[in-house]
């Protein structure tokens, strides 16, 4: 689960976020922090 604001923006399993974000706000924290 990725919560931005206190709100769920993308779930799934951990590999399928990782790998392939669906939402902006995921593809942008990804980039900075991996």
């Amino acid at each position: 689960v990725f919560m931005d604001d206190g709100v769920v923006v993308e779930s799934g399993h951990p590999r399928d976020v990782l790998t392939n974000p669906q939402h902006d706000r995921t593809k942008s924290f990804l980039s900075k922090v991996l």
